[in-house]
């Protein structure tokens, strides 16, 4: 007897065939994650910015990740084209322009590369007229999802006017559920208490910060919402310099994986950790069954030891 080879290719330019249909998986309990830690650059035009995404999203697809992470207001590289510096507030509201090409060309990417990608943010003016701080999730199937920034730091509101969401609830993708918080959005426990409750085990943070002080608070916040609820976190974050955007100037990241802090899991909660400040890609895979066994039987068991008869959260929506 013999043997036969079954090869099959799937074309990710016959878009019909390819979207909402369902990624078979390998192994569906191991994620594999990359987080672009991306240098900000004075671009010659706007499609050197989409080139440098794109090769992102190539090298963590070439790499076999399920999702790839980029950076909160990685997109605001584009506001380097114009010819002379605006003034913060016309300046987000000109980065807002871009969002329909952005969007579309990130679409494109994921179904390609077949691949989520966890699209950092984008300034994006609602119907309302209002400027409001907005990842886009971008998922294999060709599917979009809209997650908006909860809390808007003081510079945000203060500079360019960004105004607040109001919705927080999980992803379903092919990985399971996943959640989004943006940046200062994880300084608040109770946004990944909710998304861990509605099932997440894993928290996307796309984060941008300034100094070394304010990325610590991101960082430790992250470190204590992977402890607190026995989840998976995933930082990306900006680095270098831009010296024709406004209230943009400076940045300063490590972006990294972190995990609960327990015995199957990585040595000193971190999977994963890029080099302070350099533009690189890091990868991990995440293992869901470790958070379930870790939440059901671990050292400690915070999700299950909660004291309801005590406290609990109580969300405007009744959630």
């Amino acid at each position: 007897g013999g043997h036969a080879v079954l090869m099959v290719w799937r074309n990710p330019y016959l878009h019909a065939s390819i979207e909402n249909q369902p990624v078979t998986r390998a192994n569906p309990e191991v994620v594999r994650v990359a987080t672009v830690q991306m240098q900000a650059r004075t671009l010659s035009d706007t499609g050197a910015f989409y080139k440098a995404v794109d090769y992102f999203v190539t090298v963590a697809s070439d790499y076999g990740a399920d999702f790839v992470v980029f950076p909160e207001y990685f997109s605001l590289q584009l506001l380097s084209v114009e010819e002379e510096e605006l003034a913060p507030e016309p300046a987000i509201r000109r980065a807002a322009e871009h969002t329909d090409t952005l969007v579309e060309r990130m679409r494109q990417m994921a179904i390609q590369r077949a691949i989520n990608i966890i699209g950092g943010s984008h300034p994006v003016l609602g119907e309302d007229g209002e400027i409001r701080n907005v990842c886009h999730v971008f998922l294999r199937d060709g599917s979009v999802h809209v997650r908006e920034k909860i809390h808007p730091t003081p510079d945000e509101r203060e500079a360019w006017n960004v105004q607040g969401g109001d919705g927080v609830d999980v992803i379903e993708t092919d990985c399971g559920p996943v959640g989004v918080m943006i940046c200062y959005d994880s300084e608040f426990p109770e946004i990944a208490r909710r998304l861990t409750d509605q099932g997440a085990r894993i928290l996307f943070v796309p984060f941008n910060t300034d100094t070394r002080h304010g990325y610590l608070r991101v960082r430790y916040c992250c470190q204590a919402r992977a402890i607190e609820n026995q989840s998976y976190v995933v930082t990306s974050g900006m680095v270098g310099n831009l010296d024709n955007v406004s209230n943009l100037d400076i940045q300063y990241a490590q972006s990294a994986v972190f995990t609960p802090c327990d015995f199957p899991f990585a040595r000193d909660g971190i999977a994963a950790e890029a080099s302070e400040n350099v533009e690189m890609i890091t990868v991990a895979d995440l293992n869901l069954a470790t958070v379930q066994w870790a939440r059901a039987q671990g050292s400690v068991r915070n999700l299950r030891d909660r004291r309801f008869d005590l406290y609990r959260t109580r969300w405007a929506d009744g959630g």
